[in-house]
């Protein structure tokens, strides 16, 4: 049974496009519906122009959803686009969720989601629901067990 529909963006690397339905499913066990509009190999484009895609493909599909996911894996960190997706949701005021991938291993986190991210759990999927939905702010390794408290940096006003 559904019982809540989100729209969401997936920022992930494309060598990762086969989790995305792996985390839908995991989703839709534990009663999540998404509306995923990311850009994966299924829906992919031609074009060539950074800026163009940027202005153009990714950032309406952000704009559009209530909710960043951040899919991560161990190349994640390397990814600029997934880094740049991270920031602009950030500017728009998205809450933003990581989820470790199935199966993972601690490994470094992009930099944008260490700034900008409001939650990051593991592979559970009443974990990851209660992140987008009850926007609980948790960070946790990828066993589901919280991470040590981490000093932040204060931004002066």
């Amino acid at each position: 049974m559904v019982k809540h529909v989100k729209n969401v963006f997936i920022s992930h690397i494309h060598e990762d496009d086969k989790g995305l339905g792996k985390l839908k499913d995991i989703l839709a066990e534990n009663g999540m519906d998404i509306r995923d509009s990311s850009i994966n190999s299924s829906n992919s484009n031609d074009a060539k122009s950074p800026e163009y895609i940027k202005s153009e493909i990714l950032a309406p599909q952000i704009q559009w959803a209530g909710t960043m996911l951040v899919y991560v894996s161990e190349k994640t960190k390397d990814s600029d686009w997934v880094n740049w997706e991270i920031e602009y949701a950030a500017k728009m005021d998205k809450r933003i969720v990581g989820v470790w991938e199935e199966g993972a291993e601690d490994c470094e986190l992009p930099w944008a989601l260490k700034e900008y991210g409001d939650a990051m759990v593991g592979w559970h999927g009443n974990s990851i629901v209660d992140a987008i939905v009850d926007e609980k702010d948790e960070w946790e390794k990828p066993d589901g067990t919280p991470t040590p408290p981490v000093t932040l940096k204060r931004h002066p006003c």
